[in-house]
């Protein structure tokens, strides 16, 4: 099932998504909750839907735990920045629009990514691959899909590359975590990575009868409801595969 979920981005990697030449279509996000050093990463039989098989040594011994995705290949995703609204005219704004430090227009205040809603969402991504892997073992190529600019001193070794993606990591982690999260840290991550899309069209089955439970068809697509409801579920566009 296709899901469409919301990601928070900052300012700078919103430019970065919106760059012609190099754009970032990668991002990590940590994996919270413990990991074992010798986790191995897979999937089972017995591998929940939406979720990832870790087997390792944990606490209570050796076994194995399932985490959650954060997402999954095909979903869409929709960017979260920081914006403002004028309610007088019934627009959004973008900081990632204007230049660097400027204040909201009209005397308005800009609002954090967290509270932008969906409604005022204008990039959107399609998840094209989701794994788990320690952070310092991003690669070269993997940092320029981040969105970092390419360097061209010493572009062999890339270490320029690697020392400007550490950095930028660090800024984004609290200073009380970089012990647990930062770069020197090495954590577990999500290496998600993308593809600009355009916004979904609203569900071809809307307003068409009621489902199965007796409650109205409320369209996947459109409503943005956590999943699609029974008559949906035979929907091409709802679930990312043919009718029957």
């Amino acid at each position: 099932m296709i899901r469409v979920l919301p990601i928070l981005f900052n300012t700078e990697m919103v430019k970065a998504v919106e760059r012609k030449v190099n754009p970032k279509t990668a991002t990590r996000r940590v994996i919270k909750g413990f990991i074992p050093n010798d986790a191995v990463w897979g999937y089972t039989i017995f591998t929940p839907e939406g979720c990832i098989s870790c087997r390792g040594t944990f606490a209570d011994g050796y076994g194995e735990k399932f985490f959650k995705l954060p997402c999954q290949p095909k979903d869409i995703l929709y960017v979260r920045e920081k914006w403002c609204r004028n309610t007088n005219f019934e627009e959004y704004y973008y900081a990632a629009k204007r230049k660097p430090g400027a204040d909201a227009p009209y005397g308005l205040k800009w609002r954090p990514s967290i509270h932008m809603p969906k409604e005022a969402a204008r990039i959107w991504l399609k998840v094209t691959d989701v794994r788990p892997e320690r952070l310092q073992d991003i690669t070269h190529v993997d940092i320029i899909m981040e969105g970092v600019k390419p360097e061209y001193i010493d572009a062999a070794s890339g270490e320029k590359t690697r020392n400007d993606f550490s950095k930028l990591w660090d800024s984004t982690i609290k200073k009380s975590k970089l012990g647990i999260y930062g770069w020197k840290a090495n954590p577990w991550v999500w290496a998600i990575e993308f593809e600009r899309c355009e916004k979904p069209e609203p569900c071809i089955l809307k307003g068409i009868g009621s489902a199965e439970d007796k409650r109205p068809c409320i369209g996947y697509g459109d409503a943005w409801a956590d999943e699609p409801c029974e008559m949906c579920k035979g929907c091409r566009q709802c679930t990312g595969r043919e009718e029957d």
